[in-house]
């Protein structure tokens, strides 16, 4: 609903117009209610997510469970959210993404302590497939409603969103850390839960109550430099970048260039998100499991990942117009593909951590780059097509990961996440010439 709420803002106005070309960007408006409360949300779905991210050994060992187990359990929190993000879709064209935002959220913090209760991994997947459900949901309606606002305001805001859903796991994976070894799984869990409803009730009343504006056509102000780019919210997993409601489209063009173009873009999206599904499955247990890392600093490793991701996206506007498109996916890549096998392959922790800091950084702003630019080559077809292509990384990383984990261990599993980062780097090479 959101791509289409968008693509027809921009045919509502003319690209060729004086006032289209010299229009120069309108300043960011202050921070209303309905703003804030949407920020909010963003945040504690990323503070939810975190919060689980770091108690995985823990919920591994319950379970007794084997790299390859566990990553088919896994699984079952990506298929939730692939399988509920249509149907949401729906939901919110029906009752409208405010709405919708509000009661996915609650049922994603219902589902976080649910782990914490299985006994068995059987019983964990399917915990998970309800957590996955609510986190895919509540992904797809706040971006809805993230759109629909971003119009509203004719300002380039969605990046805000996407930093709050940052800083909201760099904030849950940090506290998550300091209660490692203080409080129990099943009561950090329950206690992230509860705040989780609590930031829902609250900033639920407020964004429901939030008049909306009458939609407008969104001012459109060209940026060759840097293009136009959308951040994907999480995710599963869900950063900030050039709003493409208010950059500048072109029709989608026909034919078997195009397809190609978007098909080479969508797999620059799926080798990004086989990256970061593994790395915010398999951090934690790299750390604890092959370099002896105890809880609280592995999880203050994932927190410093975290952290690397959240600056490399604030910063990913202004990277991509110094440096070009091209240039900054080229360097991404690589630096997330040397970080990765320093993090896999180091023997202390201190080098294990930078090199996770390293990727991070890397793929900050890889998928959102590579979701923009298929959107301008071929629209929504082409938005579609890439983004499913990278939630398919999403999907399989994790997995992959887990079966090669038992095969040749862990550490140099993790080595194929710097051939996908590597893929990454030079496929917009590809599409540059083309």
């Amino acid at each position: 609903m959101s791509l289409r709420n968008k693509i027809s803002s921009h045919r509502h106005a003319d690209p060729t117009s004086p006032q289209s070309r010299s229009t120069p960007p309108v300043a960011d408006s202050p921070w209303g209610a309905a703003r804030l409360a949407l920020t909010a949300f963003f945040a504690v779905d990323g503070f939810l997510f975190a919060a689980w991210v770091v108690r995985i050994p823990d919920v591994r060992s319950q379970v007794s469970a084997s790299h390859s187990a566990l990553g088919l359990a896994l699984l079952c929190l990506s298929a939730g959210a692939v399988l509920t993000m249509p149907a949401v879709g729906r939901l919110c064209l029906r009752y409208g993404s405010r709405p919708v935002t509000v009661a996915s959220l609650a049922l994603l913090a219902l589902a976080v302590p649910l782990p914490a209760h299985a006994h068995s991994v059987y019983s964990l997947g399917a915990v998970l497939l309800l957590f996955g459900a609510g986190y895919g949901g509540a992904n797809v309606a706040m971006n809805s409603a993230a759109v629909d606002l971003v119009a509203q305001l004719r300002r380039p805001v969605m990046p805000s969103f996407h930093a709050g859903y940052s800083l909201g796991g760099l904030l849950g994976a940090g506290i998550g850390g300091l209660l490692a070894e203080r409080l129990t799984t099943a009561w950090a869990l329950a206690l992230g839960g509860l705040l989780g409803l609590a930031v829902t009730v609250g900033a639920g009343l407020v964004l429901l109550r939030s008049p909306a504006a009458p939609m407008v056509a969104p001012e459109r102000t060209p940026d060759p430099a840097s293009g136009p780019t959308r951040d994907p919210a999480n995710g599963p997993t869900t950063a900030p970048a050039t709003d493409p409601a208010t950059a500048p489209t072109t029709a989608p063009a026909a034919g078997r260039h195009v397809r190609l173009l978007v098909l080479l873009l969508g797999l620059t999206a799926l080798c990004t998100a086989y990256g970061e599904g593994a790395v915010a499955d398999w951090t934690t247990l790299h750390l604890t499991d092959d370099v002896h890392a105890g809880a609280g600093t592995a999880a203050a490793g994932y927190a410093a990942y975290a952290f690397a991701m959240t600056s490399g996206r604030v910063g990913g506007t202004w990277l991509s117009i110094r440096l070009g498109q091209n240039r900054l996916m080229l360097l991404g890549g690589l630096a997330a593909a040397a970080g990765m096998l320093l993090a896999a392959l180091a023997p202390s922790v201190p080098v294990a951590i930078g090199g996770f800091v390293l990727v991070g950084l890397g793929l900050a702003n890889l998928f959102p780059l590579a979701i923009a630019r298929a959107g301008a080559a071929g629209g929504p077809q082409g938005v579609a097509l890439a983004s499913t292509l990278g939630y398919g990384g999403m999907l399989i990383g994790p997995v992959v990961i887990g079966f090669l984990a038992d095969a040749v261990g862990l550490p140099l599993a993790l080595t194929t996440v710097a051939v996908t980062a590597t893929a990454a780097a030079l496929l917009p090479l590809a599409v540059g010439r083309r």
